[in-house]
């Protein structure tokens, strides 16, 4: 029997949470032994049902992948199945399981209920799989095993969603895996999941308060993953200036202290974004920052945002305070401190931001369109389709998104943007197949369960 131990940190132990969801989550992932499981689609029950679905009769459909590799995508669940892939090392609020703990194991529960939901919500088929990079010595050995171990594994696939990967890792082992040209969509939710919901919430808070994202300066606290691809994803949308926070202030390209991210070639995160942002050259900390602006999003710590802080900015101000479970600021304390729109992480609040709005959509528009990448434009439609969910006549301070449990029409709203965009692509091509299949649900609507 397999057993599993901590790679020589067992010494290093994390304390339980307080609060019964914690104890009571717990007991539910005992009592199912996990979240997700692999059933067959027919059942096998005589010798002619095990001769058709393996040997003899499997090598016929071989031979047909051989001589027409894509036959597989119609005759096998791999190009409709998503991977779920990650190293632990940035887990939702616990942080680095894997290079502090030595636990490569820890983060599957996430990564299995990530799975969960692309099945539940978008009815795509997902796996995880968490990487164990105990053995290697340097950080460009990790992110390298990174990038070969998805290298193995994505053409057997149809689309690999990146899932809690530290930051600036996650930036190198995405930009390399794009560079390899891999054939099947790599996304890393983290980033661009949490850009395009941010993006689509701010475009329908804007409109709500009156304002042109053209004409708007948005505050980013936290240049981590999601802060520098949502400061990409809100300049691709148009807004007037993006000023970035990080630990050590105010993103500047003339103050080489307050970037992290950076390579000596120049293209480095933090230095790229440098040439993008903060249009007025300020200096200094968030309070600074938020001197004049319409809006902040946070993705960073608990109550780094001050009500004082809040009384500077523009009139009708926007704040998004996403870092969960406990915000930048409380949603009441920011209301008293005159904030016009308030939206959080959390499902006891309104306007909750929330990836699952985006993901599950997402990759079911890339598989239906069998795209080979998901592009910036992709990104872009999604954002438009997901803000649209919520008519304007609907749009109001406390109803800028979709809820997550609404009649999910924002999974096919978003599938549909998707795949039309990339059947635009002379190197995609929508395959009839399965255009006539999605548009096969009720009432002539995308089929939110063509996967299943």
């Amino acid at each position: 029997m397999q057993t599993f131990s901590n790679n020589g940190s067992s010494n290093k132990k994390m304390d339980d949470l307080p609060g019964s969801i914690y104890s009571d989550s717990r007991d539910f992932h005992l009592k199912h032994k996990g979240k997700i499981e692999i059933v067959n689609k027919f059942p096998i029950e005589n010798a002619r049902d095990l001769s058709l679905a393996y040997t003899p009769g499997v090598a016929q459909p071989c031979i047909d992948a051989v001589n027409n590799p894509e036959s597989a995508c119609d005759t096998t669940a791999a190009k409709n199945t998503v991977i779920v892939f990650s190293d632990d090392s940035s887990v939702l609020g616990l942080g680095d399981l894997q290079g502090k703990y030595g636990a490569p194991m820890a983060g599957m529960h996430v990564m299995e209920g990530k799975a969960a939901l692309f099945i539940a919500f978008g009815g795509v088929q997902a796996f995880p799989m968490c990487a164990d990079h105990s053995w290697c010595n340097t950080e460009e050995e990790k992110i390298q095993n990174l990038v070969n171990t998805v290298r193995t594994i994505a053409p057997g696939y149809g689309g690999i969603n990146l899932e809690d990967i530290k930051a600036p890792r996650c930036f190198e082992v995405e930009r390399r895996l794009k560079d390899l040209h891999l054939g099947v969509p790599i996304f890393h939710d983290d980033q661009h999941g949490t850009a395009i919901v941010v993006t689509a919430g701010m475009t329908n808070a804007a409109k709500v308060a009156g304002k042109k994202l053209s004409d708007m300066s948005i505050v980013i606290n936290g240049a981590g993953a999601a802060g520098c691809a949502t400061a990409r994803m809100l300049i691709n949308a148009g807004v007037g200036n993006i000023i970035l926070v990080d630990r050590n202030g105010i993103i500047n390209k003339n103050d080489a202290k307050t970037m992290v991210h950076v390579k000596d070639d120049g293209t480095g995160e933090h230095q790229l974004l440098a040439e993008m942002t903060n249009k007025t050259n300020r200096f200094g900390g968030l309070g600074d920052a938020l001197i004049g602006a319409d809006a902040f999003v946070g993705v960073s710590a608990p109550g780094v945002l001050k009500p004082e802080m809040i009384r500077t900015m523009a009139d009708k101000s926007i704040i998004f305070a996403m870092a969960n479970p406990t915000p930048e600021i409380l949603p009441e304390l920011a209301v008293e401190a005159g904030a016009f729109i308030i939206a959080t992480g959390r499902s006891d609040y309104p306007n909750q931001v929330n990836n699952v709005l985006a993901f599950p959509g997402i990759f079911k528009g890339a598989l239906l369109a069998r795209a080979p990448e998901i592009t910036d434009e992709m990104k872009l439609v999604s954002v438009n389709a997901l803000a649209g969910c919520v008519p304007s006549s609907e749009l109001s301070t406390t109803n800028i998104l979709p809820k997550p449990f609404d009649d999910r029409i924002y999974v096919n709203a978003i599938a549909d943007a998707v795949a039309e965009c990339a059947s635009k692509k002379p190197s995609i091509g929508l395959k009839s197949k399965g255009l006539k299949d999605y548009n096969n649900g009720a009432n002539g609507t995308p089929n939110l369960h063509l996967f299943k």
